[in-house]
């Protein structure tokens, strides 16, 4: 269960959505998600929530990911997770990203602040006390400010299954390239009804965590929102999924299919 909730944030980045003339979210939105292991036990809960402010007198979204573990898993695997990105309104390039976390006695405290101009990244080490300065690549993304940022720039229209979409994000220290394939759509049964989704395939790294790249599954709700309604994963032990449970302050109607 080690970094679940983390994976799951992390998963969050890879919806897509209409291009940027017409925006997916806005101020207000809200998501709550619940997650099970291996099919039946609940491990936890996870929210995001979007909110319209100013960093150094710039027009910025604040995005808030928290992730904590429930029942019986918290007993021996206490997970209490937090994430923040302030990300331009416009560029949807971040300027500051915040990481703070505790799973299962495993720390980080980590605040980057990023130069796109210089493609510089600094990041301060809280819990270490240490501050480092890393080269990244033009536009980069952090893992939060990237999953608004595909939502906003590619549009699913112009997908054929098997297309292969690609972006670069800083996490932690280091450039990460992250590969995402488009497997098609499905209608699978939420919590809200039977709703239209778009199929994708992130690639991920093969090792502690992950059983292989291909290890993890997306749904999305194939409208203007872009829900993620369900993340499947395989773990090296066991498996975890997440699905959407409540929301609010959509930018769009939400459809659900209604059996004849």
């Amino acid at each position: 269960m080690k970094k679940t909730l983390l994976i799951i944030a992390a998963i969050f980045t890879m919806q897509l959505s209409f291009s940027q003339q017409e925006s997916s979210f806005g101020d207000g939105e809200w998501f709550k998600f619940r997650m099970s292991y291996s099919g039946f036990l609940k491990a936890g809960n996870a929210t995001l929530s979007v909110k319209e402010t100013k960093l150094n007198d710039k027009d910025v979204y604040h995005v808030t990911g928290k992730g904590w573990t429930t029942g019986m898993i918290k007993w021996f695997f206490k997970v209490k997770d937090r994430y923040e990105s302030y990300f331009d309104r416009e560029t949807l390039l971040p300027y500051k990203f915040i990481r703070n976390i505790d799973e299962g006695g495993y720390t980080k405290d980590l605040e980057i602040d990023f130069d796109h101009r210089e493609n510089k990244a600094y990041v301060t080490d809280k819990k270490n006390n240490t501050k480092t300065v890393y080269a990244t690549t033009p536009n980069i993304q952090d893992m939060v400010s990237t999953y608004y940022y595909l939502r906003n720039t590619i549009n699913p229209k112009d997908l054929k299954i098997g297309d292969e979409i690609r972006t670069d994000m800083f996490f932690d220290k280091e450039n990460y390239g992250f590969k995402l394939k488009y497997l098609g759509e499905e209608t699978i049964n939420t919590d809200f009804g039977n709703i239209e989704c778009l199929k994708f395939r992130p690639y991920v790294m093969a090792g502690r965590v992950f059983k292989e790249e291909e290890s993890l599954t997306l749904w999305v709700s194939r409208d203007k929102n872009k829900l993620p309604l369900r993340i499947r994963a395989d773990l090296a032990v066991g498996s975890l999924r997440a699905d959407l449970e409540a929301f609010k302050g959509l930018q769009h109607s939400f459809k659900v299919v209604v059996d004849n």
